[in-house]
């Protein structure tokens, strides 16, 4: 079996199995290093810290049946700094924003900054291009506690030259933000390293229960505008106050061995949201939150218009997502589209969804999606496995509007999304409870394609109802079996339904069934 090296920096390191296994490895392993033994994994995707910078290692990986081994160098740096050395406290209760803010200011072009073990207290950081932030065991930066200490942050300046500079916005808006605890700004080649932990400390605070009557959109946990060359690496990142990580207009992205994590109750707490980026690769990432584990946007009609940046050439692999409203999710802001979206080798527990696209009429006539693969999935105890919906209801003020949930046939104008291709391909679900899949499209602007292949839903035996989609007018399902209304064509073969109550496959107002093959029970 063959490794590859997902990132080397300059103390850290991650590596993948090469195997078509969802998440988990083939069986336990022992990690070598320089033929010492590091510790025991079990996944697909693992990591090394503490190396030294600019050194040739070897590793070695040994199992029952399994053995591979990779030689690799770690980059070269500038420096490495204790932010202690700023004044730095790092007990849990002294304020360290102006040490750590300092030591960003002071650190030279490729250096890293690190924090050993301890708590720092910060307010809310800007990084700056060309640097490594290190959070080593036991280390955590955690979030302040009072909102007004918080800078709200425009969304637009307009400089001395009259142009418009953008700053950022919440859910596809272009409104004010608190800023982030961790905020980058047209920066880049920046690393955000682990195994320590970045703590927005939100259940401390207001922000998860009064956010309806705040003055502007809550701060998340990372927030990058406009950046290139971001890496972060085996971070632990939890109780952000909104979503966690937002990259916002930003290019080659990459989340590796990453663990997000928010109590179920919180709102608003996805994981990772790349929003109108370019290039983004998240492997090896574990996700528990209390809304979307993933959900990729391009913003809102207006947004959508102004810049036009759809979400393009995403990678999601080896990800484990669990307990979320959403695991990979498109939407519902993509007034851009997106383009080019593979998820392969992932495994989710106990989301409402497990694949789900979001949209609806008002997302203007940038909003395309197409060339969308999911392959080599495996589901436990999801809700609806697979959800396309185009009438979904919530988030804006239109949200229970005729326009929304009308079923006649409307005009195609400047304001209708539109829907390519979607192909779903070796995917296995057990503990179903409402649909197997639930894929509703557009009257005046039906889906292009939706292909199934070697895809197999069976139904917990104690399976309750419920709605498969967030639309208007919704009525529970239960044991639902495949669900297509207005979609051009159709293709599926060797699927293969379990416990379901009534018939296989439910279609309307298509105008191809290219190949239709159910397994037999």
């Amino acid at each position: 079996m063959n490794l590859k090296i997902l990132f080397s920096g300059a103390s850290s390191a991650c590596f993948e199995l090469q195997n078509e296994l969802p998440y988990y490895a083939p069986e336990k392993f022992k990690v070598f290093l320089n033929d010492q033994e590091q510790y025991t994994c079990d996944s697909n995707v693992f990591s090394l810290f503490g190396l030294e910078p600019d050194t040739a290692y070897r590793l070695r990986i040994e199992g029952v049946s399994l053995r591979a081994a990779l030689d690799f160098r770690t980059e070269s740096e500038s420096c490495a700094i204790d932010v202690r050395a700023f004044g730095a406290v790092g007990d849990g209760e002294h304020d360290d924003t102006a040490a750590i803010q300092t030591a960003i200011g002071y650190l030279p072009a490729n250096g890293r900054l690190f924090f050993p073990a301890g708590v720092y207290l910060t307010k809310p950081l800007v990084l700056k291009s060309r640097i490594t932030l290190e959070f080593r065991e036991g280390a955590t930066l955690l979030g302040w506690t009072k909102r007004e200490d918080y800078p709200i942050v425009p969304a637009f300046v307009t400089d001395e030259k009259g142009r418009e500079i953008h700053f950022g916005g919440f859910e596809g808006n272009a409104v004010p933000m608190y800023q982030s605890l961790l905020t980058a700004q047209y920066a880049e080649d920046i690393r955000i390293i682990g195994p320590g932990t970045v703590d927005g400390n939100a259940g401390s605070t207001d922000f998860w229960t009064a956010f309806h009557s705040f003055p502007a959109a809550r701060p998340r946990l990372l927030f990058f505008n406009r950046c290139k060359n971001v890496r972060v690496h085996g971070l632990h990142a939890c109780n952000a106050a909104s979503w966690q990580f937002h990259p916002y207009y930003s290019e080659n992205l990459g989340f590796y061995d990453v663990a997000i994590t928010a109590p179920k109750n919180s709102p608003n707490t996805d994981a990772l949201d790349p929003e109108s980026c370019d290039g983004v690769d998240i492997i090896g990432c574990r996700f528990t939150v209390g809304d979307d584990c993933i959900a990729i946007k391009s913003g809102k009609i207006e947004l959508g218009e102004k810049f036009n940046r759809p979400a393009n050439r995403h990678t999601i692999r080896n990800c484990l997502m669990e307990f979320g409203h959403g695991a990979v999710t498109l939407g519902s802001e993509i007034g851009a589209g997106v383009r080019n979206l593979c998820v392969q080798q992932c495994w989710f527990r106990g989301t409402d969804r497990g694949l789900r696209i979001k949209s609806r009429r008002g997302r203007g006539k940038n909003c395309r999606i197409d060339g969308v693969s999911f392959e080599k999935i495996r589901m436990e105890g999801v809700l609806t496995p697979i959800v396309i919906n185009l009438w979904y209801n919530c988030c804006d003020p239109d949200r229970e509007s005729e326009y929304v949930w009308s079923r006649e046939h409307l005009p195609v104008d400047d304001r209708t999304p539109r829907m390519g291709s979607f192909r779903f391909e070796k995917i296995s679900c057990t503990g179903a409870q409402v649909a197997a899949c639930y894929i509703d499209g557009l009257p005046e602007a039906p889906i292009e394609e939706v292909t199934f292949k070697d895809v197999s839903v069976s139904f917990a035996p104690d399976a309750k109802p419920g709605v498969p989609a967030m639309q208007n007018f919704a009525e529970p399902r239960c044991r639902l079996g495949l669900y297509l209304d207005n979609v051009r064509r159709i293709l599926i073969e060797d699927v293969r339904l379990e416990n379901v109550d009534g018939k296989k496959l439910l279609a309307d107002h298509y105008e191809e069934l290219a190949k239709i093959h159910f397994c037999e029970d």
